[in-house]
């Protein structure tokens, strides 16, 4: 049978057409690899949500994710741009499955590590949603909370985002608490979460970053972070989370506490960490279960070095026992701060000037 140079040239367009979808949006779940893009200046949210056709929010990419049927990866590749959340990006993709190796990524198109990379490339999560109202037995509002990004699912990465809080007068009167929460996994035996190079910015007054991260699971990995201004950092609680550690991470100028450990387990590993400017340092559960070891970090100027309790409202009650083991590689100032570049359009914006107090640690977002 003969077969015509038109037929064979139709025939390669069409394997050409099929092959780009496959690494796309897909809906039938046969990819082993989906992509999913979202431009907040270009897109729309009506689009398909592939390369030539991106979709405008999140919160949409979310259900187009959680539409999916299938097993493999899922990349949402966001652009530059500012990303104003008016509804919580669910991620809660019931019929995927994922593994360690084909992960749900959720990461910025441009990354710090690429030569491209300037801080203003970095894609701007900012929450503009109402808040859940929350009253006491007696019917009265003690305060209101949203959350950002949710996370219901294991094996999921956040990478190389720029996350606020949300313009919200935060304590509106005494024993009323409006907050919200930019990252939030919670779900029932989750394991995996990585959340690395990302940037969590706030201002107490103006733009309020209550908690970067809260996280109910096992195998959380917080890396290569800037927490700047926020409230608290990280909240590991709710169920054991096991297996979990943060590293190369700065935690500056924050008016909460930069870790939480509530129900965390002793293998929790904390290393190569410089804080600077936190209230406090670490917060244990109320009944000090576990014990902890800080390697090879620096802690510059605090008001308490370890509490234990605590909640939304405070950061509990001073911790007298010793379940904190400070290394000899860790160096503990009472007062002071490190240098801190501030110039914006530096590649080292809001990181540590290199060879002053601090910078030998390799903490921030560049790997």
């Amino acid at each position: 049978m003969k077969i015509s140079k038109y037929t064979i040239i139709a025939l390669l367009n069409l394997f050409i057409f099929s092959n780009a979808n496959s690494q796309e949006v897909s809906n039938n779940g046969n990819s082993e690899e989906v992509k999913i893009y979202v431009n907040a200046t270009l897109g729309n949210d009506s689009n398909a949500g592939k390369i030539n056709s991106p979709l405008k929010s999140l919160s949409e990419a979310a259900k187009k994710v959680n539409a999916l049927v299938g097993a493999g990866s899922i990349n949402v590749i966001l652009s530059e741009g500012v990303y104003a959340l008016n509804e919580t990006a669910d991620f809660n993709p019931k019929n995927w499955n994922f593994t360690k190796k084909n992960r749900l990524l959720i990461s910025a198109e441009v990354l710090p590590n690429d030569i491209q990379w300037e801080p203003s490339k970095m894609p701007i999560i900012v929450s503009a949603m109402p808040f859940n109202v929350e009253k006491n037995n007696e019917k009265e509002i003690i305060g209101g909370s949203n959350y950002g990004i949710l996370i219901q699912t294991s094996h999921t990465t956040i990478q190389g985002l720029r996350i606020l809080g949300e313009p919200v007068h935060e304590t509106p009167k005494a024993g009323v608490l409006i907050r919200n929460y930019p990252i939030v996994w919670d779900g029932k035996e989750l394991s995996d979460l990585v959340v690395t190079q990302c940037l969590f910015l706030g201002n107490k007054f103006a733009l309020p970053n209550h908690l970067g991260i809260l996280a109910n699971g096992s195998a959380l990995d917080v890396n290569h972070c800037v927490f700047y201004g926020v409230k608290d950092a990280v909240v590991m609680w709710n169920r054991k989370s096991e297996n979990s550690q943060l590293h190369h991470n700065l935690f500056l100028n924050m008016y909460g506490a930069a870790v939480w450990t509530w129900s965390t387990t002793s293998d929790f590993k904390f290393y190569n960490n410089v804080a600077s400017n936190v209230n406090v340092f670490w917060v244990l559960d109320k009944d000090e279960k576990e014990s902890f070891t800080v390697n090879n970090s620096i802690l510059v100027g605090y008001n308490s070095l370890v509490n234990k309790g605590g909640g939304p409202q405070d950061f509990g009650t001073e911790s007298k026992s010793n379940k904190i083991m400070f290394g000899k590689d860790l160096n503990i100032i009472k007062s002071g701060e490190l240098n801190i570049i501030e110039d914006q359009t530096n590649k080292k914006f809001l990181h540590i000037k290199e060879g002053t107090l601090g910078s030998e640690f390799g903490a921030g977002l560049f790997k």
